[in-house]
């Protein structure tokens, strides 16, 4: 149930930018769960510590692109 909760928070946390500072601002796993909680899901620190650092920097920095921009050459003359 834990981690169904943490996927469930992590997809709150992606469109609330209140929600972000929050959890910029936690200083332990601890803060984090105690946050999760306020807003009604229970998981423990352990289910966080499990994601790596990228998930968790794309879901509370909430600004990771995924897009791909290649230079377009000139056309010839």
């Amino acid at each position: 149930m834990s981690e169904e909760q943490l996927k469930a928070f992590l997809t709150k946390v992606k469109g609330d930018s209140n929600l972000q500072v929050k959890l910029k601002a936690a200083k332990s796993l601890e803060d984090v769960v105690s946050i999760g909680k306020e807003h009604g899901h229970e998981f423990t620190s352990d289910k966080i510590s499990q994601l790596s650092e990228e998930k968790l920097e794309e879901v509370v920095g909430g600004n990771k692109s995924h897009y791909y921009c290649e230079p377009i050459p000139a056309p010839f003359a």
